[in-house]
């Protein structure tokens, strides 16, 4: 528990003393942030706004997650070595990063709203899902665990539906796209992505957290847990979260700076790598239920107009419908972080029910 405190709060630090210096460094380096000419009005005044803030959440990451390890090897603490799983997530995150870094850069340069083509994010995207993929079946522990695992879960490993290890690969692809681009969608007012996926990281610090207090390498009992290295993933979930939180210091309305696909595409990757890693993919669905809402709007939009040639949303993602229906930008913003909140409290409601239910 106290490895957990130290990389949230190593974390926060981090995040609250770095950005403003990115802040600076990126104002003078005039790396800001375009806008959409058919975004809301309100929104022009955001123009050249510092941006690739995600860079502080990323370091502040896994500051925060080794920060901890080292304070548990100075303690003579056992289990002060990283876990398997808990360094694959932070690669998840970190690759995804760097592709995120890479499309925010070329915005910068180009000046213009499109940095990578969908093709080249796409492809990146392809590549860190394979090496995730590779290594999350690999590493077994003591017990025969590996950090993710071929079958499909809810809250944990759902036995009768298993991939083969190529339908692994692609169900990854799947997972780690999804999720990176749903954050992404989800970026697009001051602290809204920021926001809730704190809330959505640190309901994954329980998570993690019930999982190693029920392990059944400790002891194999009806409700007890298959999960390599949870308590390491409750580390880097808080790491995130103390992360999230010292830039949303920075980032909340109004922004002086966001976090770019740099930060985006880098937490959507994190909530991919901890639900598959935690036996979660399914619950995760409705935790991030706000960010799946944002992904479904733009499909939805999409696929209306191209066959009526009809919005079905004044603009999607969805939260910008509402702003050009007449809602003030904050008002959006604390409305959807309610909605957030309010999916992490559901998710957790259905993971300790179903623990109840196994354990009765």
């Amino acid at each position: 528990m106290i490895s957990i405190l130290i990389a949230a709060a190593a974390g926060l630090l981090v995040s609250i003393l770095l950005t403003p210096y990115l802040i600076r460094v990126f104002s003078r380096q005039g790396f800001g942030q375009e806008i959409r000419e058919e975004g809301p009005a309100g929104h022009k005044s955001k123009r050249g706004t510092p941006t690739m803030g995600g860079v502080a959440i990323v370091l502040a990451m896994v500051v925060g997650y080794f920060v901890a390890h080292l304070i548990q090897w100075m303690s003579g603490s056992k289990s002060a070595a990283p876990s398997a799983s808990g360094l694959l997530v932070l690669f998840l995150a970190v690759a995804l990063g760097v592709v995120g870094f890479l499309d925010d850069f070329i915005k910068i340069r180009k000046q213009r709203n499109l940095g990578l083509n969908k093709t080249a994010k796409l492809v990146g995207q392809l590549v860190v899902a394979i090496v995730f993929a590779i290594l999350a079946l690999n590493f077994a522990d003591s017990h025969g665990l590996t950090p993710a695992s071929e079958s499909l879960s809810y809250t944990r490993d759902l036995a009768l539906i298993a991939f083969p290890s190529v339908f692994f690969i692609i169900f990854c692809y799947i997972v780690i796209s999804g999720w990176s681009n749903a954050v992404n969608f989800t970026d697009g007012l001051d602290g809204l992505a920021g926001g809730s996926a704190a809330m959505v990281l640190a309901t994954y610090v329980v998570i993690a957290f019930w999982q190693a207090r029920l392990s059944c390498a400790d002891a194999v009992q009806p409700a007890c847990y298959n999960v390599r290295d949870p308590l390491d993933l409750a580390v880097v979930a808080a790491a995130a979260t103390g992360a999230c939180v010292g830039f949303l210091w920075w980032n909340a309305a109004p922004a002086k700076i966001f976090m770019g696909d740099t930060g985006s595409l880098a937490l959507g990757g994190l909530v991919a790598g901890l639900s598959m890693t935690t036996r979660t993919e399914l619950l995760a669905i409705v935790i991030g239920g706000l960010f799946m809402v944002e992904m479904i709007s733009v499909v939805a939009q999409i696929a209306v107009f191209r066959t009526t040639r009809r919005r079905l949303f004044r603009m999607a993602p969805f939260h910008h419908h509402f702003e050009l229906a007449g809602w003030a930008e904050t008002t959006v913003i604390i409305r959807f972080w309610l909605l957030s909140g309010i999916c992490c409290m559901f998710g957790l409601g259905l993971f300790y029910s179903e623990q109840l239910g196994v354990g009765g």
